[in-house]
């Protein structure tokens, strides 16, 4: 087979021709990550790295400065957290390296699962790969009163959002990833807003990221009420 990023299913996501000139990339096994940024007039540019999933997904972890622990933002968000005066038009204020120059994300190859994944949701909300998309979920910590996001794109991460929801006495403590403790600052209300949906960046909930049950975010071994319902009407 050709070099290349490959997905775990052997497709490739991007050949090494399309990425040979971009900056800082790095392979993983459904993404991509290359060095991003954002400039603004008055601050400058926001350095960070971009990771490019196979799903469509998009995620930003911001390195402006040695202090700056904003990660997995959305290209929206990170062009909102970057100052950037024009914001709303990410797609050509976001740009990467390529060949030693600035390229906004729009006229790169970068782009391609994204669009797709909006292309063939025609509002339904299911990814280009036919796979259910969850938006992030919250959660409060019943010791610090502070809600946590729950990213659910795998069935796994929704198994770890349902149990939590499940725990009346859940706390930052139980999560287990990230490494959250109480002590830390909970999200800014302004980055909270965005949650992954494909179709708007700041959705509050649509047919695209609210997904109302699945094999995905449903459990056959469960015993709560939802999962036994949706494990019934799924056999019937």
């Amino acid at each position: 087979m050709a070099n290349g990023v490959e997905r775990e299913t052997g497709l490739m996501i991007f050949s090494d021709e399309e990425l040979r000139e971009m900056s800082g990339v790095k392979k993983g096994g459904e993404y991509i990550e290359v060095t991003c940024g954002c400039t603004s007039h008055r601050y400058g540019d926001a350095v960070g790295r971009l990771r490019v999933f196979s799903n469509g997904d998009l995620e930003i972890t911001c390195e402006c400065t040695p202090g700056c622990n904003e990660d997995k933002l959305t290209p929206a968000a990170f062009e909102k957290h970057s100052g950037r005066e024009t914001a709303r038009k990410w797609k050509n204020n976001v740009w990467v390296i390529v060949n030693g120059e600035k390229v906004p994300l729009s006229k790169t190859v970068l782009l391609k699962y994204y669009n797709q994944a909006l292309k063939n949701g025609n509002g339904s909300h299911r990814s280009h790969n036919g796979r259910v998309c969850h938006r992030d979920e919250f959660v409060l910590c019943t010791s610090c009163n502070k809600e946590r996001r729950f990213r659910l794109r795998t069935k796994e991460e929704c198994l770890i959002h349902h149990n939590a929801l499940a725990d009346k006495n859940w706390k930052c403590s139980d999560l287990p990833y990230d490494k959250i403790t109480c002590d830390d600052e909970e999200e800014r209300a302004s980055r909270r807003v965005y949650r992954g949906c494909t179709r708007s960046p700041t959705c509050k909930g649509c047919t695209s990221c609210v997904c109302f049950g699945c094999e995905i975010c449903r459990f056959s071994d469960c015993s709560c009420q939802t999962c036994i319902d949706f494990t019934m009407n799924a056999k019937a």
